[in-house]
């Protein structure tokens, strides 16, 4: 940031001067003022560096008529005696006995007798008073004398007295200035009443200590004076040297905020600097600093007063002015002053007491120390003590313990130590201490302890006009001087800091001195100083000394010595400096140019010290930033180090840089071009070493503007960037900045403003500048009017006003981009907002307007909607938290609906917002037109919202809501809710409907409605056509009424979910539903049935409802049956709720009753618990049926349809189920019966089964949460029996049964599932004769019983009478390996069973599939049955028995090699093939060699042979009978063979595999002699066919070998060499092995490293195979060249039927000339494109050539870079492709469009099995489309919806779906947004569909528990990862 700091630039050089004033206290040098000299300025110390003001508006003393000092006189003791009386009176009328005494011994006895008569002790006490004055001077000062020595009083009043008495030793004129306010600020009580007995000693003991404190103060007085010098003498001085301190002041602003935020602090961080204040405690309260130090604190409480202020503002000069004030005796209320400047405090290494601090480090008394200090302990209160400069304090200042102690007065104590414990109040309680710094962290205990907090501002545009005219008041070019600075808004900027507006006045005054026409000042700070070191050094050589390079190159030498000592002086944190530290030539050039003050430095008892200081640290920090830059001694690593700016802001103690805030500004200023000339010159060096050093400091800049940055970091870095004035360099840090420019809580400077634009309007992109709770003035929003790049600004803050409006208002319209403006929490009226929005509306980029939080309580309504309704563009105004009245809400309601580019008016409470269109609409606002007589001629082109909400508006306000509704004809949206309306209010505005255009809503709740007014409500859907649904609720205070909308922007109703699922096209539902029907909701209204009359009398009249609601009354059973006498006239209604209305269970019969006289019912739900359920649906009537006659309710004759019947929570007898399934039998369209939690009996479901038979329509009965014992299941089982059309018998969990029942008497196969009911032995009997009397069976799942053994043996001796085929599920019923060995027995000898699967482990699986005899299937798999030696033999046995095996499989069955040749040895067969595998452990250890031995221990030839030791799997096909190869084949064979192979393997192994034609290997490591074994017997073997060798690792010769060996494969189909590292050097040799295979059909090279030399060389083979019909080149690194070659290539594949390219990296060119290619390939089947960049342009490639493409059955297309626009082509060209099976386009950003396009083509797939939409931003809007596409697809198995953004709508439209999809087994919804209602909805529906599988529901946000028990319904359900 722009800062100049400081203390004083100038000092006097005159030691002398100070004699008295030593140390850090105050110093012998004068800091000469900021003002306009009268004479010539010869040196830095003349000018000066900080401004000196005059303190504010404090009032001045006229001292020229001010006395001699120490004359007594009459006249005098007579002011004297004046100025004490008051004093005296209060004090001594409490003691009128002591008075009159005393008084007798001046005064004549006969004047006291007077005194009798008077009772008033305080008039008489000045009646004795005016005795004594009158008595003469001798007299008085007697009295006065007698009067201190008898009593304490306070120490001004007994001054006074004393210097009547002529004991006193300073003049009453030095006091002349003590009016009342001294007294008043004397507190009361402080003196204390001497004993009247006091001795002699004690009085002279009082004496000595007053005399001594009178004494002490006045020579604090005459120092302080002749330190600065007194006001009548800098008068009478000579004009050849100003007196700094006695010149015209310009004042300054201090603003001042409360403490205890500040302390409130403490336990937070900060965002910026901790030490300075928030912005908004300062809330811009400006105050003088008298008022400051007279603030009132609490007797004997410290007082801390806190002063920050940025460098340069003037802190130092302020302390020093206010001690020549209090010297001059502005400041009464203290009686003694002390400064002290933590600088030089510093110094100090040893411990001091109290006593040392105040009289060796400031002021010494001439005699009786001991008794000045107690006189100051004394009279604390009244002492004033200043430490200037905390933030240069160098040591530690963590004293937290220092205030848990009382230190004694003589106890030596640190500098810190002393500094806290008098800021906490244990040394001198009662002080004031006054405290300044620099804005940085502050110590904690300092933060607990301030009382008054205060910020010094600096100058304003007016005081910077003041200074420089004072400046230059001697000078002819004075106005010239103003115009320039006034004129330049940098230059200006910078004024505000009274020590740059000294510099920039000392340079204008060089330039214009030299009579030059254009003045052309610096940019920059550092350029400034430059350019003043430079004029200094001018100055003092003289004109005659040469120019500004050779009085450098003169003084070279001191100046980089110079240059050396201030950055040495940084480094060690030492800002004072003695004379052995300075080289001599240094200090005496330093010393001349006024660079260096000199003052007297004491630190010990020892003699005072000469200390040299720089006049400003700012200086110091500038000379060691030139020392960096010029120094030869400073590489680039060592300047990039020094340059911390990044470690200053991490480091949270700040004890890195504690003196170095500016030193990073002047290394930035420093790097610019214009420095490098400077730079060159010192350095001695060319330029391009210096730009080296500059070009370090510019990169760190630019690597800043990448990190975190706070606001205050932001604006240091915009600082360092200004300096540069590097443009480059600001663009970069603009475009990173982007979205950085918030701040907070603190003040922003004009320059801080400056350096913010500057980097602002040099970034790229539009940004939004965002001020909250900082102060920022007038003359910063001046700098803001320039900055163009701000599209969002925004202040929050307090301080806001009307006069920060109106100033920025005058800028608003230069920031051309602005789209948003805020000015929120601040102090804005009406006024300020009218000028705000006036500015505003020539801003035409302007969207938003945001004044919450101002005051703006009656604006000019009128005024400001014209100037709204000319903003074209404007789309949202809020208005929020303004305290707006009734009246002002209403006229803006009334004037906003009527604008034209208005869309909403929203006020509601405290909130007002008005939203416009955003668009130019040319037609003018009409306010005065009616509906009425415009109907005609106005065609609504918009829609308005408009809300009043909880304004408390009343029944009388109702005609001017009349009014305003009624003056818009294109309302969509009123609410008028939360007020006060009443029956009579709502009324008035029902009646006005045919007046009025509401377009969507009405709310009228919370408006305290009766019964009454609810009917009245109900009257209006009657009389209002375009009322669409009422709602109403009572108790809730609800009352909302919908209207019809356009058909343009209208919304879908609700979608109707009910239990039985119809085909909408069947009955063609999709264009019938009435335009004109209604929905009635009256819930919660505590309606009784006597109530119900009146509402029906109304309903009757209302023939279009189409939805009623009346749940939640008392309605009871007899409001029901009246309620259905008049369902006869509500012939459109198509849904009834009446829940919890109180109904008995008589109800229910009579509602089911109701199925049969209303057929058309469609759903009917109930329930009687809790809550209570009446849900009625129905069929839409055609106008030919819909005649009911009221009395008999006779059903009329039409088209019959389903109804599904629902009872819930209903407990019910065997007598009620009885006559429940009477009544239901006699309902002939009756199709589904849901029964759940109503605790049948097993008598019950026996009673409700055999009912089945008469309910000849039903499809499914349902009952759940219903216990059923073993024998109950069993029971529903023999239901296949009772009744010919039930299908499946699903009981799951012994708690949930399902009957699917179907629509004919057609034959078909039965499922039944018993799963989970704890079916044992016991039952295997009964159970067996129920499957024995089913001809029909499909399957039967007995899983998870507990059959056990026993139970197996039984089942299983009943299997072979059991007919036809099905599967039989045993699993988790507790089978042993005994069992296991029965069942293959049982296998063996069975004719039926063709095929056991039997594994042990966790899963426990057991399944028997049944066949017919002639089934040539035999199949055993046996896995982890943990068989043991004695089992495997068992086993084997039996499987020698089996002759007609065709499979057999075994996994981990403890089967060691031994037992697997046993195995091979034990298996066989007569005639055909045997498929053997092993899984065991030890095959993935065996070699080759040792699994081709075991393999010739079976019998019959190998046809085929699979080894993958992934997979530990072993297998072989062997061909029964074994058909021996020609001896002379296998003797050439083994005769090209290397010798050392055993010679009888080779032979046996030709011998076996002679017939082999599949070899299958996977995961091998082959050593060189079995690669070679490969190639030279198995791979030329005549019938081999398909060889595949994946994933294997191969000696380097090997693979050449190998594939040469390819060669001889001349009869091979298929070649699969995927995952085996090939790489394109391989590939030539491949080539010429695949010419010679003529009858490859598919080729798989997928996962090597084939690239597109390889591809290339690869297609010109391809070329010559014409029967190919597969590639597979996946993850095979093919780029455009290769896959372009391919392409030529596939144009002449005709056969080719898939290929897969997954996992290449094209780009789009070389996906579309693919594309196009294919579109050649007319056979293509499956396509899979996977995992390519192909993006867009290649997706609608593809569009276009899918129609070549007929038979295409598989699409892959995943990951692929898809966006909206190739999504949305290709969705709507796979329409053409009828034969698809299989869909995925998963992982690209499809959008909404897409979705819904691909949902139209759905129902062309019928034979699409698999669709994969996952990671595709699937949600619930496109739900709906997609879920009416799945069901239309009658092939679909599998959905993946997973990865997407579908919540519960998405879930229940799916779920709802579901039963239409018939064959449908998986559907994936992991990871995403569905909750409980969603997953409830999919676990209700997934009940009545048996063929699903599973249902995934991972990753959801489903609540704990609910998984848990959704999944003990249905286990299908999945919420776990898998």
């Amino acid at each position: 940031m722009f800062v100049s700091y400081g203390k004083s630039w100038a000092r006097e050089r005159d030691v002398n001067a100070g004699k008295r004033l030593r140390g850090s206290g105050v110093r012998t040098s004068t800091e000469l003022v900021v003002c306009a000299p009268r004479n010539k300025i010869n040196s830095l110390s003349e000018y000066g560096g900080e401004a000196t003001f005059a303190l504010d508006n404090w009032k001045e003393t006229d001292y020229t008529t001010m006395q001699p000092p120490f004359q007594h006189d009459d006249r005098e003791l007579a002011a004297a005696v004046a100025r004490a009386r008051p004093q005296l009176v209060e004090f001594l009328s409490q003691c009128p006995e002591w008075l009159l005494c005393t008084a007798q011994r001046f005064v004549p006895q006969a004047a006291l007798s007077s005194l009798g008569t008077i009772t008033s002790p305080r008039e008489k006490t000045s009646l004795l008073l005016d005795l004594l004055e009158e008595a003469g001077p001798a007299a008085w000062k007697h009295f006065a004398q007698s009067v201190c020595m008898e009593y304490d009083l306070p120490l001004d009043l007994e001054v006074l007295l004393m210097s009547s008495a002529g004991e006193g030793t300073f003049s009453l004129t030095e006091e002349s200035d003590t009016d009342t306010r001294a007294q008043s600020s004397v507190p009361k009580g402080s003196a204390r009443p001497r004993p009247c007995s006091s001795s002699g000693s004690d009085k002279d003991a009082k004496r000595r200590r007053l005399d001594a404190c009178v004494k002490y103060r006045h020579l604090l007085i005459s120092s302080i004076r002749q330190r600065y010098g007194s006001r009548r003498a800098a008068e009478a001085q000579e004009q050849t040297q100003p007196l700094p301190f006695n010149q015209t002041f310009v004042n300054v602003v201090i603003h001042q905020s409360k403490a205890p935020r500040f302390k409130e602090r403490a336990e937070k961080a900060q965002e910026g600097l901790a030490g300075a204040p928030e912005a908004e405690e300062c809330a811009d309260t400006a105050v003088k600093v008298s008022d400051l130090l007279c603030s009132e604190a609490p007797s004997h409480t410290t007082k801390v007063i806190f002063l920050f202020g940025k460098p340069g503002i003037g802190k130092t000069r302020l302390m020093h002015r206010i001690c020549q004030k209090w010297a001059e005796g502005v400041l009464p209320q203290f009686l003694f002053t002390f400064l002290f400047e933590f600088r030089q405090l510093n110094l100090l290494k040893r411990k001091l007491t109290l006593k040392e601090l105040l009289f060796d480090m400031f002021l010494q008394p001439e005699d009786s120390p001991d008794a000045v200090l107690q006189g100051l302990l004394e009279n604390a209160q009244q002492t004033l003590i200043i430490f200037d400069g905390l933030d240069e304090f160098a040591a530690n200042m963590d004293v937290s313990s220092s205030s848990k102690r009382g230190p004694a007065l003589t106890s030596p104590l640190s500098i810190s130590q002393l500094f806290a414990d008098l800021c906490h109040g244990n040394l001198l309680p009662g002080c004031t201490v006054l405290v300044t710094s620099r804005p940085k962290r502050l110590p904690d205990f300092l933060l607990y302890t301030v009382s008054v907090l205060g910020e010094i501002g600096g100058f304003d545009h007016e005081k910077v006009e003041e200074y420089v005219s004072h400046y230059f008041c001697q000078h002819s070019f004075r106005e010239r001087a103003i115009a320039h600075v006034k004129n330049n808004t940098k230059l200006l900027s910078m004024c505000l800091i009274p020590a740059l507006c000294n510099i920039v006045c000392i340079c204008l005054e060089y330039l214009l001195l030299k009579h030059q026409m254009s003045v052309e000042l610096p940019q920059t700070m550092t350029q400034f100083y430059i350019k003043m070191f430079l004029i200094f050094l001018n100055k003092q050589q003289g004109d005659c000394a040469g120019d500004e390079e050779t009085q450098v190159n003169c003084n070279k030498k001191a100046i980089l010595g110079l240059f050396d000592l201030a950055l040495r002086g940084l480094e060690e944190k030492k800002l004072v400096f003695y004379v052995h530290d300075i080289p001599e030539d240094v200090k005496a050039f330093a010393s001349l140019h006024g660079l260096l003050t000199v003052f007297e430095v004491k630190t010990s008892g020892t003699c005072p010290e000469a200390g040299y200081a720089f006049v400003h640290l700012s200086l110091q920090e500038f000379f060691a930033a030139l020392c960096l830059m010029v120094s030869r001694r400073v590489d680039k690593n060592y300047l990039k180090k020094k340059f911390f700016l990044k470690s200053k802001w991490t480091l949270k103690n700040e004890t890195k840089t504690e003196f170095m805030e500016s030193f990073h500004i002047f290394l930035s200023g420093l790097s610019s071009r214009e420095c490098r000339t400077f730079l060159m010159l010192l350095a001695e060096q060319d330029e391009a070493w210096v730009q080296e050093k500059q070009d370090v400091i510019l990169q760190s800049l630019k690597k800043l503007a990448a990190t975190h940055l706070s606001g205050p970091k932001v604006l240091e870095l915009c600082h360092c960037t200004f300096e540069t004035q590097n443009l480059e360099v600001a663009q970069h840090i603009g475009s990173l900045l982007n979205f950085k420019y918030e701040f907070k809580n603190f003040r922003l400077t004009t320059l801080d403003m400056s350096a913010l634009v500057f980097v602002i309007n040099l970034g790229q992109d539009l940004i939004c500048l965002d001020f909250a709770g900082c102060l920022v003035d007038t003359e910063c929003l001046e700098v803001l009017a320039g900055c163009k790049n701000v599209e969002h600004l925004s202040f929050r803050s307090r301080r806001c006003g009307d006069d920060f409006a109106a100033a920025l208002s005058k800028v608003l319209q230069g920031m051309g981009s602005m789209k948003k403006l805020e000015l929120t929490g601040g102090c804005i009226t009406a006024e300020g907002m009218t000028n705000l929005v006036q500015a505003a509306s020539q801003c035409l980029q302007l969207e938003e307007i945001n004044l919450q939080g101002n005051r703006i309580r009656d604006p000019e309504v009128k005024k400001v909607m014209d100037l709204f309704s000319k903003m074209e563009k404007l789309k949202k105004v809020d208005l929020s938290n303004n305290h707006l009245s009734l009246n002002a809400v209403l006229s803006l309601a009334k004037e906003g609906i009527v604008c034209q580019n208005v869309t909403e008016l929203c006020a509601r409470g405290d909130t007002m917002v008005i939203h416009f269109s955003g668009t130019s609409r040319r037609a003018q606002r009409s306010p005065d037109l009616k509906l009425e007589e415009n109907k005609e001629h106005i065609i609504p082109t918009r829609h308005v919202n408009l809300c009043l909400q909880d304004h408390r508006l009343l029944s009388q306000h109702a005609k001017m809501i009349v009014a305003i509704l009624q003056s818009c004809p294109c309302l969509s949206e009123v609410d008028l809710s939360g007020n006060k309306l009443g029956d009579e209010g709502c009324s008035c505005l029902l009646e006005s409907f045919p007046c009025l255009s509401i377009s969507k809503q009405l709310n009228l709740s919370q408006n305290h409605l009766s019964v009454s007014g609810m009917c009245s409500l109900l009257k209006s859907v009657n009389t209002c056509q375009e009322v669409m649904e009422l709602q109403v609720s009572l108790s809730r205070d609800t009352a909302v009424l919908r209207f019809r909308e356009d058909r343009e922007f209208a919304s879908l109703p609700p979608r109707e979910q009910p239990v039985f699922s119809t085909d909408n096209q069947q009955h063609g539902e999709e264009n019938q539903t009435p335009t004109t029907t209604q929905k009635i909701r009256l819930t919660d209204c505590d309606l009784q049935g006597s109530d119900l009359k009146n509402v029906c009398a109304v309903l009757k009249e209302c023939g279009h409802i189409s939805e009623l609601d009346l749940s939640g009354n008392f309605l009871g059973d007899e409001g029901l049956l009246q309620l259905f006498q008049c369902l006869p006239k509500l012939k459109m209604l198509r849904s009834l709720k009446f829940n919890n209305n109180r109904i008995s269970l008589s109800s229910v019969f009579f509602l089911a009753q109701s199925l049969t006289t209303l057929e058309h019912i469609k759903t009917m739900s109930l329930s009687l618990g809790h809550p209570q359920v009446v849900h009625l649906t129905f069929w839409e009537r055609l106008s030919s049926a819909s005649r009911w006659t009221s009395g008999s309710l006779a059903r009329p004759k039409q088209e019959a349809k389903g109804q599904s019947f629902s009872l819930r929570d209903c407990r019910v007898g065997l007598e009620d189920v009885t006559r429940l399934c009477q009544t239901l039998a006699q309902c002939p369209q009756l199709t589904e019966i849901h029964l759940s939690g109503n605790s049948l009996s097993d008598q019950s479901i026996e009673t409700l089964l055999s009912f089945l038979p008469s309910l000849c329509h039903l499809t499914l009965l349902s009952i759940r949460k219903n216990s059923f014992s073993p024998r109950c299941a069993v029971l529903l089982l023999s239901s296949i029996n009772l009744c010919e059309r039930v299908r499946v018998v699903e009981v799951r969990s012994s708690e949930n049964a399902f009957l699917h029942l179907g629509a004919s008497m057609q034959s078909q196969r039965t499922s039944c599932r018993l799963t989970g009911c704890a079916i044992g032995e016991g039952q295997v009997e009964e159970l067996c004769s129920i499957l024995e009397q089913h001809g029909w069976l499909a399957e039967v799942d007995l899983s998870r019983n507990q059959l056990g053994d026993e139970g197996l043996r039984c089942l299983l001796d009943h299997l072979h009478r059991v007919p036809g085929t099905c599967s039989l599920n045993l699993s988790h019923n507790g089978i042993s390996q005994d069992g296991v060995l029965h069942l293959v027995n049982a296998f063996v000898t069975s004719g039926n069973t063709t095929e056991v699967q039997v594994s042990l482990c966790s899963k426990e699986t057991l399944i028997i599939k049944l066949a017919s005899r002639d089934d040539p299937r035999k199949i055993l798999r046996l896995a982890e049955c943990n068989f043991q030696p004695e089992h495997l033999e068992k086993l084997f046995l039996l499987l020698e028995r089996c002759t007609g095996l065709t499979e057999y499989t075994s996994s981990n069955n403890n089967m060691t090699v031994q037992a697997a040749e046993r195995l091979l040895h034990s298996l066989r067969k007569d005639l055909g093939l045997l498929k053997i595998s092993i899984e065991e452990p030890w095959v993935c250890r065996e070699r080759v060699v040792d699994l081709l031995e075991l393999a010739l221990q079976a019998s019959g030839s190998i046809t085929e042979i699979m080894i993958c030791k992934d997979k530990t799997l072993f297998q072989l096909v062997i061909r029964f009978p074994h058909c021996l190869e020609k001896t002379e084949s296998v003797i050439s064979r083994l005769s090209l063979y290397k010798p050392q192979m055993k010679h009888s393997f080779c032979q046996r192994l030709c011998e076996k595999c002679a017939q082999l034609q599949q070899l299958r290997w996977s995961h091998m490591e082959l050593q060189e002699d079995e690669a070679e074994m490969l190639v030279r017997i198995l791979l030329p073997l005549p019938e081999l066919k398909m060889f595949g060798l994946t994933s294997s690792s191969v000696a380097p010769a090997g693979i050449d070998y190998l594939i040469s060996g390819l060669q001889n494969c001349q009869a091979i189909e298929e070649l699969n060499l995927g995952y085996m590292k090939l790489s394109s050097a391989a590939i030539p040799e491949l080539v010429l092995g695949l010419c010679e295979m003529p009858s490859l059909r598919r080729l798989i090279l997928n996962h090597n490293s084939i690239g597109d030399e390889g591809c290339s060389r690869l297609a010109e083979a391809l070329r010559k195979m014409h029967s190919l019909e597969e590639i597979n080149l996946s993850h095979t690194e093919i780029g455009d060249p290769g896959l372009i070659n391919l392409a030529a290539v596939l144009l002449e594949m005709q056969n080719l039927k898939k290929i897969d390219l997954s996992g290449n990296c094209p780009s789009p060119a070389g996906g579309e000339k693919l594309m196009e290619a294919l579109a050649h390939c007319k056979h293509i089947k499956e396509l899979l494109l996977s995992r390519n960049g192909f993006g867009d342009r290649t997706a609608v490639t593809l569009a276009l050539c899918l129609p070549h493409m007929a038979d295409l059955k598989v699409l892959h297309f995943q990951n692929s870079n898809i966006g909206q626009a190739g999504g949305l082509e290709l969705a709507r060209a796979l329409v053409v492709c009828e034969q698809l099976e299989e869909i995925s386009l998963s992982e690209n950003n499809l959008g909404e469009q897409s979705i819904h396009a691909l949902s139209k083509g759905l129902p062309c797939f019928r034979r699409l099995r698999k669709i994969d939409l996952k990671f595709c931003g699937v949600t619930d809007g496109a739900s709906k489309s997609l879920s009416l596409g799945f069901q239309q697809c009658p092939s679909m198995e599998e959905i993946t919806l997973s990865w997407n953004a579908l919540g519960d709508g998405g879930a229940q439209e799916l779920a709802i779906a579901l039963p239409k999809m018939e064959k449908l087994k998986v559907l994936d919804l992991e990871k995403n947004c569905i909750g409980a209602c969603g997953a409830t909805k999919l676990a209700e529906e997934l009940a009545t569909c048996p063929e699903i599988e599973a249902i995934r529901l991972w990753g959801n946000p489903v609540p704990k528990g609910l998984p848990e028990t959704l999944i003990s319904q249905d286990p299908r359900l999945c919420f776990s990862f898998n």
